[in-house]
């Protein structure tokens, strides 16, 4: 059983101070990881169609600032669409970070999924099995690059021909993290990833009922069972995280159950088994917390910025163990 780890995703700041703030407090409340998300439209129709909050920071100078401001936490994004960015950019910007924070990145890459940010800045929204297939060219991008050979990778979606990459350590390779909700980018997943991030289904492009619906435990099972099915006899090497989107620490779980579940079309009951949701004291949650590891397998537990704090004391008692 891998020990717990658990991380914060933060978006959105007042200031370039609050920035750095928030990377210090994570790392200083034991917290293993910071990571931002990969979104770039503000306010405005575009947004609204999508129900994603506003995203202030871009990632990659974003991860570099909180990398900077700190001195042990890992540092990623959860995660970064790779239709976002050119493949041999994306990969150099992130073995500097790799570099400059003397190893403490973890390489976080999705297919992407948010149709209005894709139809407002231009980037053709395709077909979901031609995103899956450029996030499995990204990845062995990134593999290739991080051996640090010469690259010689010619396909319709990369090209990194005759050149060394650099900067790169010998012998140290970031850790690659790939997202999603659906069967066949967790089948990938399970091939190439050390650790799998376990999202919604968000197939419909955007934040809503049927994405929160994929991931109750029933659902989540089966995202279990697609990595496994992708991994053979890896699984047993990959970490298993999951977005805890919906934690609420309070000594009034069940009305705060019952306050929510009609937002999300669920049941109290649903919500509470839900394994992106988390509600009730710091002894219930721990608990909570092993019987999920003990059922899923999932040992890397990640929360919001907002809740960081309130979240600590689960982390004091369980980080490590």
């Amino acid at each position: 059983m891998r020990p717990f780890r658990f991380g914060v995703q933060s978006y959105t700041a007042t200031s370039p101070q609050d920035w750095r703030d928030q990377a210090r407090r994570a790392e200083a409340l034991g917290y293993s990881a910071f990571h931002t998300a990969d979104h770039y439209i503000g306010a405005g129709p575009a947004l609204v169609g999508t129900n994603h909050p506003v995203q202030v920071v871009a990632a990659v100078p974003a991860m570099m600032c909180a990398a900077e401001a700190t001195s042990t936490i890992r540092i990623g994004c959860l995660v970064l669409c790779v239709d976002y960015h050119q493949p041999v950019v994306l990969a150099k910007e992130l073995a500097t970070i790799d570099w400059l924070s003397e190893g403490r990145l973890e390489i976080g890459l999705g297919a992407g999924w948010l149709k209005n940010e894709y139809d407002a800045m231009g980037v053709p929204f395709d077909a979901v099995g031609d995103r899956i297939t450029r996030l499995a060219d990204n990845i062995a991008l990134m593999k290739a690059f991080f051996s640090g050979a010469e690259l010689n990778v010619d396909g319709p979606n990369v090209h990194a021909v005759g050149f060394e990459p650099l900067p790169t350590t010998p012998g140290r390779v970031p850790p690659i993290m790939i997202g999603g909700g659906a069967k066949r980018v967790l089948g990938l997943a399970g091939r190439e990833a050390d650790i799998v991030s376990i999202n919604f289904n968000n197939n419909a492009g955007r934040i809503g009922p049927e994405g929160v619906g994929s991931g109750t435990a029933e659902g989540t099972s089966d995202k279990i069972n697609w990595i496994r099915a992708g991994a053979g006899t890896r699984f047993d090497d990959i970490e298993l995280e999951i977005a805890a989107y919906f934690t609420v620490v309070t000594d009034k779980r069940d009305a705060t159950l019952e306050a929510m579940a009609p937002r999300f079309g669920l049941t109290p009951e649903a919500l509470a088994a839900h394994p992106h949701g988390l509600f009730g004291s710091v002894e219930a949650i721990c608990d909570m917390l092993v019987e999920r590891r003990e059922t899923y397998g999932i040992s890397y537990i990640t929360v919001g910025g907002p809740v960081a704090e309130q979240f600590a004391p689960v982390v004091a008692r369980l980080a490590g163990k």
